[in-house]
């Protein structure tokens, strides 16, 4: 079973796969068109902004807030560098973030076991 599923992705990876030659057809189409190109980019970038706000929206709801709002940065990623860089500068401070919540998380518990062990070897 993991070799098709396996087959499948390569499939849909390739090149020569139908629907990225027709995505590719797409794009030189709105490439030759500036006008064509420009509403692309415009609604590119209202797409992305979208998305990027309703995942600011659900931060502090439960859910997948923060998977929301790189799934919007990545999207005007495909067009836009300063988003792709910001989005890299989002991942490393996420990066950081959950590093010194694991170790902080580390720190309580080991100075909660040995304060255990403190009290037990006392009575």
């Amino acid at each position: 079973m993991t070799s098709e599923w396996e087959r499948g992705v390569d499939e849909g990876a390739s090149p020569r796969h139908p629907f990225r030659l027709w995505l590719a057809r797409r794009r030189a189409t709105i490439e030759r068109h500036p006008r064509l190109r420009l509403a692309y980019l415009v609604a590119l970038a209202v797409v992305g902004i979208t998305i990027v706000l309703v995942g600011i929206v659900l931060i502090p709801l439960p859910g997948p807030g923060w998977l929301i709002v790189f799934l919007g940065f990545a999207v005007l990623g495909t067009e836009f560098a300063v988003a792709r860089r910001f989005n890299a500068f989002l991942r490393r401070m996420l990066g950081r973030a959950t590093a010194w919540w694991q170790r902080r998380r580390a720190a309580r518990a080991a100075a909660r076991s040995s304060s255990r062990s403190g009290t037990a070897s006392r009575a």
